[in-house]
């Protein structure tokens, strides 16, 4: 496993645990902010400009889709991010507020929660049980 697949599985699993308790810990404050920021567009642009910039970053980086299960996860999870920050960048607004509604954050909250806690563990054991080149 290459070093920067390991330090990546790392970032991103740790990420995720740790925004995923911070979610579940501040749970009325969470879907506030989120259906406050669809409802900006000038904060989506931006949003949309960093995503698009970290999606760039990983798939430039680690584009690897061979040598197991982790490295293409690595690199999937480039792709998802660089796609959802061109999606930020170029949906109207409307439709950004229609897709979030679709995706009934506030009712189906814990279950995303719980997505991205189940994926940043595996990510992090993944990362921090690989032996690095």
């Amino acid at each position: 496993m290459s070093p920067l697949t390991t330090f990546l599985a790392r970032l991103i699993g740790l990420s995720a645990i740790l925004v995923a308790l911070s979610l579940v810990t501040h749970k009325q404050a969470s879907v506030e902010t989120m259906t406050a920021l669809v409802h900006n567009p000038p904060l989506l642009l931006i949003f949309g400009m960093v995503w698009l910039i970290v999606g760039l970053a990983i798939i430039l980086g680690h584009n690897i889709w061979s040598g197991g299960v982790l490295p293409i996860i690595v690199t999937l999870v480039g792709w998802l991010i660089f796609v959802r920050g061109l999606l930020l960048l170029f949906l109207s607004p409307a439709a950004a507020v229609g897709l979030f509604t679709g995706l009934h954050f506030e009712q189906l909250f814990y279950l995303y929660v719980t997505i991205s806690l189940v994926f940043g563990a595996y990510l992090t054991y993944g990362g921090f049980s690989s032996s690095s080149r």
